[in-house]
């Protein structure tokens, strides 16, 4: 497994100490707050020019005020994405125009009320999953123009709550249960990791998952603080350690042509063949399968190429 110097309580900050990102462009999505904003600092400050991917485009649009007067990086603009709205993403990947180097895949609601999408696709999959594999395929050839360009997906150790449930993947027959729902979306985000480095291996394209922490932040809005109540006090993060992993992954000379694993406090995880005791720990086995990823990849593209023929 790869280690790294840093760990638990290391920050964006210090992942990127000495780094320099001069020439190299960056989007972010969910940048309008929490890790996303901090995640698109931390690579402002080492001068990469930066893309805030935002439904919230006058939130977005504060923020970068904000990361462009904290680190003197005028190269920070936002545009608008609805992860659940395959069209606006279409809208963005087809007028971007220039190479890109890194790809923060980091928006996501996590245990949202039911809802579905347009297209009837749950919430929680079509927004942390099927909108982010939109992205990334969407964005392609930018990703592949210049090579060794990195993919990060921000999952979560919510997807030892769940397998990718193959034959419902939308709830139309199960009841549904909105953490057994995240988890599913969250192992989606891995499979897609694993998969994607497999495919565009040729193109110098790698993509990881991370787990960031357990950090308070607009993440838990639909769970009133629960989801990290159960996580002990000493576990907690602050908004800075919890991006720590995500920069790492996107910017370290240490994992470069490194794809399809999952990091934790940044270093990478230990598969597990069970839930592990203590919390945050570990990458279930089936998330990290081939077969999965592969199988994920092709009911991905089957859902995307439905909405569009719809």
């Amino acid at each position: 497994m790869l280690t790294t110097p840093f760990g638990f309580s290391s920050t964006a900050a210090d992942v990127t100490e000495g780094l320099s990102l001069a020439g190299r462009r960056a989007v972010v999505t969910g940048a309008s707050s929490g890790i996303g904003a901090e995640t698109a600092r931390a690579l402002a400050a080492i001068d990469a020019q930066v893309t805030l991917a935002v439904r919230d485009v006058a939130a977005g649009e504060r923020v970068a005020k904000d990361i462009t007067g904290s680190t003197g990086n005028e190269k920070v603009d936002v545009a608008y994405v609805d992860l659940a709205d395959p069209a606006s993403i279409t809208a963005f990947t087809t007028a971007w125009r220039e190479p890109l180097h890194i790809l923060v895949n980091n928006a996501g609601v996590m245990a949202s009320a039911e809802r579905y999408t347009a297209q009837g696709w749950e919430w929680q999959f079509a927004t942390n999953h099927l909108g982010h594999f939109a992205l990334a395929t969407g964005l392609h050839d930018a990703l592949a123009a210049d090579g060794d360009a990195r993919v990060v997906a921000v999952s979560s150790s919510g997807h030892q709550l769940s397998p990718v449930v193959w034959d419902d993947v939308n709830f139309a027959f199960r009841r549904y249960d909105p953490w057994l729902a995240y988890g599913q979306s969250k192992t989606a985000n891995v499979l897609f990791a694993v998969e994607a480095t497999r495919r565009w291996a040729d193109d110098r394209i790698t993509a990881n998952a991370v787990m960031p922490g357990a950090i308070l932040t607009n993440l838990q809005r639909h769970t009133d603080g629960r989801g990290s109540g159960r996580v002990p006090a000493h576990l907690m993060k602050t908004v800075a350690q919890g991006a720590a992993t995500s920069v790492l992954v996107a910017t370290s000379p240490l994992l470069e042509g490194v794809g399809g694993r999952y990091f934790a406090d940044c270093d990478e995880s230990e598969v597990v063949d069970r839930r592990p005791d203590t919390p945050l720990q570990g990458v279930a086995r089936y998330a990290v399968d081939p077969d999965n990823a592969l199988r994920l990849w092709a009911l991905s593209q089957e859902l995307l190429d439905g909405a569009r023929r719809a």
